[in-house]
């Protein structure tokens, strides 16, 4: 029965191999840190790692972790509403609450669940969805498995955005929802503007705040304070897997109804286990920390704008960024593929990013800083940079 579709299939991871698309799997073998080791004995300098605040090895979160594990366990083996709810995910959920400045929060294995299953408890055939085009895979699966009516609008465009809210008043409720950093960009999406056109056309905010919370405005609390507009937003999905000590585990945050209706009737969160303590009591600390002090955050502004400039100074194509996500275009596939392999030789680990994660003849590599590197560490990438660069004639 297999015999056919495996010959298809063959052929397909040929035809991906050829076009120099397929993605091999690089085994690292130390923690996650600025520096680390791969499988070969290499010792690298990471640049692709969602790690912003370099929070992924710290001792505090270790030590939170294990604390966590020793006091409650090592996993719930539970739902939350069975019986899989401890102390720990009501505290992780009000310092959640706290932090961004909403109502509730509620507990996800992942953000890709919480984008998934936010949009069909609340929406139904008579109400619609006014999206980013650019927006993650996660927005857009979620948005898949609602019936509303869906509006997708150029990315960050607010007369196109005006456009379908003109459009979406057919319906009886509206939804505008948007990544607060683009994460292959590294743009923040217009969130005053936004709220101020939700406010004329009647419609509800969602922002995913994955790649900004942590990131953007002063403190860290993402695009809600960058653009001042703390309490503006409806709905705010975000992880404790990148800036937030990059384990596991998404949330989302914001009206007390709207959290109320998602633990009744939200189905990634009705059907999956509860996070385990460990990470949970990590979450706790995690945002202990970032209410104690904003080095980390002033760190990391630093470094990008450092970093940025020595890139621009050399000669690279960048993409302009708010966050530090740092896109440097190449368009080519096969170019990006080879470019981020020869940096690797000399000791920078990044990725090239092409279609379909962006659109065709767009391919680029995605540097992303993190308050871990030291002015060394950034040096040392746009040397590496500059050198493979004049080597396959992308600088001159």
């Amino acid at each position: 029965m297999y015999g056919k579709i495996k010959e298809h299939l063959q052929k397909e991871l040929k035809e991906i191999r050829e076009a120099g698309l397929y993605k091999e799997e690089r085994i690292i073998v130390t923690p996650q840190d600025a520096k680390i080791k791969v499988e070969s004995g290499q010792e690298v300098l990471n640049f692709c790692a969602n790690n912003y605040l370099g929070l992924s090895n710290h001792p505090e979160l270790i030590k939170a972790a294990k604390e966590g594990m020793d006091s409650r366990g090592f996993g719930m083996s539970s739902v939350r509403f069975i019986c899989g709810t401890q102390d720990l995910h009501k505290a992780l959920e009000k310092k959640i609450a706290d932090f961004f400045g909403t109502e509730d929060t509620i507990l996800y294995a992942a953000c890709f669940d919480a984008n998934g299953g936010v949009f069909e408890p609340l929406l139904t055939g008579e109400d619609a969805i006014i999206s980013d085009s650019l927006n993650h895979a996660s927005i857009i699966d979620g948005v898949r498995l609602c019936k509303a009516a869906r509006y997708r609008y150029n990315n960050a465009d607010m007369e196109d955005l005006e456009a379908k809210l003109r459009e979406a008043q057919a319906q009886r409720f509206r939804v505008i929802v948007t990544d607060g950093v683009f994460s292959m960009d590294g743009n923040a999406a217009p969130m005053d503007k936004i709220v101020e056109l939700a406010r004329k056309y009647d419609a509800m905010v969602m922002v995913d705040e994955c790649h900004s919370a942590g990131v953007v405005g002063e403190t860290g609390r993402g695009v809600t304070e960058l653009y001042n507009i703390r309490g503006d937003v409806d709905i705010i999905t975000g992880t404790l897997g990148k800036a937030f000590g990059g384990a596991i585990g998404g949330f989302t945050t914001g009206r007390r109804e709207i959290i109320e209706l998602l633990r009744q009737r939200s189905r990634p969160y009705l059907f999956s286990n509860s996070l385990p303590p460990s990470v949970v009591n990590a979450g706790i600390r995690m945002f202990d920390m970032m209410s104690e002090t904003h080095d980390l955050q002033d760190k990391l502004h630093r470094n990008t704008e450092y970093f940025m400039d020595k890139m621009k100074n050399a000669g690279f194509d960048l993409k302009p960024t708010q966050s530090a996500i740092v896109a440097v275009m190449l368009y080519d596939a096969p170019l990006s593929q080879e470019f981020a392999a020869r940096l690797l030789d000399e000791g920078i680990y990044v990725i090239g990013f092409y279609y379909p994660v962006v659109p065709k003849g767009q391919a680029r590599i995605r540097v992303q800083v993190s308050a871990a590197h030291e002015t060394g560490h950034l040096d040392q990438c746009v040397e590496a940079f500059i050198k493979v660069g004049k080597e396959l004639k992308v600088l001159k």
